[in-house]
């Protein structure tokens, strides 16, 4: 154990980390995309994917109040379907861990270079110190990870709260006209690269074990993850829209023409470098910290190397795990960087690996909770299939790491039970009622 070791999350410093997995850097890009491939009709992509997230988180809730375990998904797919999906939606969130921090650490990056005027230079540069950031602060353990987390989200609430009030006065009826230039197909458009920014909930899956009472905590930090979330994404969507007009689909840094508007160019730029720097950090914190975690579930449940199972208990540092996941990066990131990829492609594949283990979460919820609360797991496995179909061809990508998980043969049955679990013998000690109350919404 390292210096970690032992150290669970309360209330705050776990809303944080849930906050960071939703509310990442791609609040800085998402605008620009949404509104390029929809025009204003992506606000209608925005609020669908808000409303669609709800049962997911509920149902995310529901099973890490339940089951806590650093495997998250796998480990609720292995009680449910047995060890083939379980080894699958692991190598699919494994995956996506490198592809989706790169690609927050480029969108920091670009945002900070724009409004110093640092060029491609800086942008790398940018990008490259915040993934080492982030590895280090999962190296000290979720002590350190944890604490960070707290403080940098609340700064980020405020800054965001900010410049939509800032901008608020500037917000002209005209820009919103016309309001679907592509039709109904720019909105499912819309909706496939927006999934990036709601796909976290299965990344604090993975964290459902460091909670100190993951019954009483983990409802309770969604509940406060999903209001604070959605908030913050439709007031800046519909200010991004109102105040930008067509130039929210041509710029890459709607965030900072947003500032811009509202208190000026000099003042934005600093400003703009800051909420980059932040929204990037947190994501990515989050992420490394549930993909460690996840990678050490996976070698003791045999899916991985055994070697790598070292701090897999709670409380622990799965640094093994960690040190893998930070060499799968700085390959990515010397491929893309070298082969001059851009950032739509990675938030894509990003958006399909974790939309896909998002799908199998859901259904082994359908399996595993009983009465409403499994209605509401059928409610959202619908949901997130809905939205997993609006990743297109890049769903080629998921599928080829499901496939792979056929060719693997785990050394030994998980240390929980693979064998799907009737779900009436299910204890329900989480009513649906206490969810209801907002208990359980993330």
């Amino acid at each position: 154990m390292g210096s970690g070791s032992g150290h669970r999350l309360g209330l705050g410093q776990g809303t944080a980390l849930l906050v960071g997995a939703v509310l990442g850097p791609g609040v800085l890009a998402l605008p620009h995309l949404a509104a390029a491939a929809a025009g204003p009709a992506s606000i209608i992509a925005w609020a669908a994917l808000l409303a669609l997230s709800a049962p997911i988180a509920l149902t995310f809730a529901a099973l890490g109040a339940d089951r806590p375990d650093a495997g998250g998904v796998a480990t609720f797919a292995a009680r449910a379907f047995g060890p083939r999906l379980a080894t699958a939606a692991g190598l699919c969130f494994f995956a996506a861990v490198p592809v989706g921090v790169l690609a927050g650490a480029l969108i920091g990056g670009d945002y900070v270079a724009s409004a110093a005027g640092l060029g491609r230079f800086g942008t790398v540069g940018v990008a490259l110190a915040l993934l080492l950031a982030a590895f280090a602060a999962n190296h000290g353990g979720l002590r350190t990870s944890g604490r960070i987390q707290l403080v940098l989200v609340a700064l980020l609430a405020a800054l965001l709260v900010a410049a939509v009030l800032a901008a608020g006065p500037h917000i002209r009826t005209a820009a919103f006209t016309p309001f679907a230039p592509h039709g109904p197909l720019g909105v499912v458009h819309a909706a496939g690269v927006l999934a990036f920014a709601f796909a976290g909930w299965e990344a604090a899956s993975h964290l459902s074990a460091d909670f100190a009472d993951p019954r009483r905590l983990l409802p309770r930090a969604t509940a406060l993850t999903l209001a604070v979330v959605a908030v913050l994404y439709l007031s800046l969507a519909v200010a991004v829209t109102g105040v930008l007009g067509e130039r929210a689909a041509s710029s890459p840094v709607p965030l900072a023409l947003l500032l811009e508007d509202g208190i000026g160019a000099d003042a934005a730029r600093p400003l703009t470098a800051g909420a980059a720097l932040v929204l990037s950090f947190v994501a990515m914190n989050t992420y490394v910290a549930g993909g460690a975690r996840l990678g050490a579930a996976l070698a003791r449940d045999g899916a991985f190397p055994a070697p790598l199972a070292r701090g897999s208990a709670a409380g622990e540092v799965p640094r093994r795990s960690l040190a893998l996941l930070a060499v799968l990066t700085a390959v990515l990131s010397a491929a893309v960087l070298w082969g001059g990829l851009g950032l739509d492609p990675l938030m894509r594949v990003t958006a399909a690996c974790l939309a896909t283990v998002t799908v199998i979460g859901m259904a082994s919820a359908t399996r595993l909770l009983p009465g409403r609360r499994r209605a509401l797991a059928y409610a959202a496995t619908f949901f997130a299939g809905a939205v997993t179909l609006s990743c297109g061809l890049y769903l080629a990508v998921p599928g080829a790491l499901a496939a792979s998980a056929l060719l693997l043969r785990p050394r030994r049955r998980p240390s929980a039970p693979c064998e799907p679990v009737p779900p009436l013998v299910v204890a329900d000690p989480t009513p649906c009622d206490a969810l209801g109350d907002g208990a359980a919404l993330r």
